[in-house]
């Protein structure tokens, strides 16, 4: 028998098995025949706990679910009250100039509740009879809301920030950037913390498990209701949305980090205590920000979930995608797998947990392997003969660790920084920030040390273009005078240190040799810089427009596969994204819209006008027969190119042709594979139309230089 308590692990002699990884953990102490028990019940029960029939491409489960039968009248009663609301809502905002500002900058704190019901209605997203109340009550809070508004309630009244005399939850929602879609938070307020309270408070950021069934309407209600696994003292805990069921990647990334700056903006935040923390899918998440976002948090604490895509698949799925996913596939994995980033988490301390008996222990033990990798002993806590849950012993363990975490972290600027990215979308580390790199998907690296004589010390590896910034008074050095950069064998005297304390230096990398470099020098060079680097899904990552055709293309084939693919990608972007999808005609484009947005092209060159447009600055080629990128070419019957490029009519933005997000609804049974499926370029033949995992069939497919131009 065991008291419960963790123990802390000595040797891998003590888990029965040799091949375990040996990095210290807090585990309980199993009979080796229990251990091995244990695992063998694991691996048999591979094919029934995520099972077959989900990789049955040709029978897709429908994702979100269809919810339970509602009566026509009841729908129609939702309906009409949401549009009251609205309705209601622009009222207040007519009645005074001086009301209306306001209301216009709390609307999605009202309107993210009418859009919560209308989308459940939509999407037929009512699973059980109490989810219409919990609708009712939901359009009651937006009411409530208008009616605080028009009497001149500021943001603190509207949500209903309390007198801090206890623990207070809070759901809203913002307005997002990618789409212009309200988008629901969830909050927890930690007592004391009142409208007028000016001291920061620590803010831990909550990633939820996956929930196919969780609508906005389920979210908002169950954060009004339940502040979650962990609350601790004088924090204030943030659960984003994420964007329905997508494991935070993609439009789920950009939701949490939206939400935190948007909850950053209303409420006083330390943003030196800023934590990531989640679990099952959440853990997957937390492990993705933590490596890929380093420099932002001064903890990370995942738990289960997954780490990285292939072995995971292989475990859980029996789906060996190192032998079926074409090889550019299997490069765009690291854009969200964890391993190849693990280096990053010597700049966020990071305590890992799964449960003893838990098959997604897995993805710890795969990050427990990367991090020895690179020199770091993961601390593990592992909840003792648990399932897929966290063990009461172990919360007690992993509070008192992320605590004492918070209480000692660091304010000042780091001295030594050691930086890894893959792609230039994840491209700064504190003061060191990666604006080109000789070739993407290939790991880059910088490893920079300031000495106390006012000198940096640089290695680099696959770097072309960086540059570092100290904002005013963080450069920890001299408060004058040149700063002396040694970085790899060259010498540069940069530009002085300013009277603030700032300091602000860019170079470029010529052959073998460094050079300063302006910020700017390069506005009009045609190369891959940070938010302008591909693949195709990182257009949709910012503010985008769908520009759909106003003519017929002249062949049929491709003009019903234009027709369906676009409604496709629309549709599930509002599906599985969860976004309200802008569009306009062709010939309808303004000046404006180029300038605020990145262009999704549906179409070719008789049917779509802008298209036609740019056809000669953009690397395809339509000739009589064929269409070709580079030197791969096809027919040009029943074939579309897609593609990502910076849009020759605002190189600040990217034009996306013949293309939504790229994985499709085989890929929404497992979050592990939501990962990009096509590059920055692929030629298609759409003869026999798009399936639940290809837009059709990809007879090539590749990357676009560092120039953008085809390798």
């Amino acid at each position: 028998m065991h008291n419960g308590r963790p123990t802390r692990k000595t040797s891998s002699a003590q888990t029965g098995s040799a091949d375990l990884p040996t990095p210290s953990k807090w585990r309980i102490h199993l009979p080796v025949s229990l251990l091995l028990t244990v695992f063998v019940l694991g691996f048999a029960s591979q094919g029934i706990a995520d099972g077959p029939a989900d990789n049955q491409a040709g029978e897709v489960r429908p994702i979100p679910p269809v919810g339970i039968e509602v009566d026509p009248e009841t729908i129609q009663q939702l309906s009409t009250r949401c549009q009251a609301i609205r309705t209601r809502f622009i009222g207040v905002q007519m009645h005074s100039k001086e009301v209306g500002d306001s209301a216009a900058s709390l609307a999605s704190e009202v309107l993210v509740f009418p859009r919560a019901v209308e989308l459940a209605i939509e999407f037929g997203q009512f699973y059980k009879p109490k989810e219409l109340e919990h609708a009712e009550q939901l359009l009651d809070e937006a009411d409530r809301r208008i009616d605080v508004i028009a009497k001149g309630g500021d943001w603190a009244d509207v949500v209903g920030l309390g007198d801090g005399g206890s623990q207070q939850l809070i759901v809203g929602g913002y307005e997002s950037k990618i789409d212009g879609s309200f988008q629901p938070y969830g909050l927890v307020i930690p007592v004391g913390l009142t409208k007028n309270s000016p001291r920061p408070r620590r803010l831990d950021l909550w990633f939820h498990g996956r929930g196919e069934t969780q609508s906005e309407v389920a979210f908002l209600t169950k954060q009004s209701n339940n502040a979650g696994e962990y609350t601790p003292v004088d924090t204030v805990v943030l659960h984003p949305y994420g964007r329905y069921c997508n494991a935070f990647k993609f439009a789920g990334e950009v939701d949490v980090l939206e939400s935190l700056q948007y909850v950053q903006s209303r409420l006083p935040v330390d943003p030196n205590r800023i934590s990531v923390r989640g679990f099952s899918m959440g853990g997957a998440a937390c492990w993705q920000m933590a490596t890929h976002h380093p420099g932002l948090w001064f903890a990370a604490n995942p738990g289960a979930g997954f780490s990285e895509t292939p072995e995971f698949l292989n475990f859980f799925q029996g789906e060996d995608v190192r032998k079926t996913a074409p090889d550019y596939q299997q490069k765009l994995w690291p854009l969200y797998d964890s391993p190849p980033w693990a280096a990053n988490l010597k700049h966020c301390p990071t305590v890992a947990y799964s449960g003893e008996v838990d098959r997604q222990k897995q993805a710890a033990d795969v990050m427990e392997v990367a991090l020895r990798d690179v020199g770091i002993d993961m601390l593990h806590v592992i909840g003792p003969d648990t399932a897929h849950k966290i063990h009461p012993d172990s919360k007690i363990e992993i509070e008192r660790r992320m605590s004492a975490l918070a209480r000692t972290a660091p304010s000042n600027v780091p001295s030594r920084i050691d930086f890894t990215t893959l792609t230039l979308r994840y491209h700064r580390l504190d003061w060191v920030d990666v604006q080109g790199m000789i070739e993407h998907w290939q790991p880059a690296t910088v490893k920079a040390n300031i000495d106390a004589s006012s000198r940096i010390r640089v290695t680099t590896k696959n770097v072309s273009r960086l540059r570092f910034q100290f904002d005013s008074g963080q450069w920890p050095g001299a408060a004058s005078g040149s700063v002396k950069i040694e970085i790899d064998g060259s010498t540069v005297i940069s530009p002085p240190v300013r009277s603030d304390r700032s300091w602000d230096v860019s170079m470029v990398r010529r052959d073998k040799t460094w050079t300063t470099a302006k910020p700017d020098d390069d506005t009009d060079e045609l190369r891959k810089r940070p938010g302008l680097q591909g693949p195709i899904d990182d257009g949709l990552m910012d503010s985008f427009l769908f520009v759909l055709p106003s003519e017929k293309s002249e062949d049929p084939i491709v003009q019903q596969w234009v027709e369906a693919e676009s409604k496709h990608a629309m549709q599930h972007w509002r599906k599985h994204f969860r976004g309200d999808v802008r569009q306009t005609l062709d010939r309808d484009l303004t000046d404006e819209q180029i300038a605020s947005s990145s262009l999704v092209i549906f179409g070719d060159l008789q049917s779509n006008e802008v298209l036609a447009r740019i056809a000669d600055r953009i690397p395809v080629t339509w000739n009589q027969d064929s269409i070709s990128i580079g030197e791969q070419k096809v027919a040009k019957a029943g074939h579309v190119p897609i593609m990502i490029f910076p849009n020759p009519l605002n190189p600040e933005r990217y034009v996306v042709i013949n293309s939504g997000f790229t994985f499709r609804e085989y890929d929404y049974l497992n979050n592990a594979r939501q990962t990009p499926k096509l590059p920055d370029w692929a030629l298609v033949d759409v003869r026999d139309g798009a399936t639940t995992q290809s837009p059709g069939v990809v007879k090539s497919a590749g990357f676009f230089n560092e120039r953008w131009q085809p390798k």
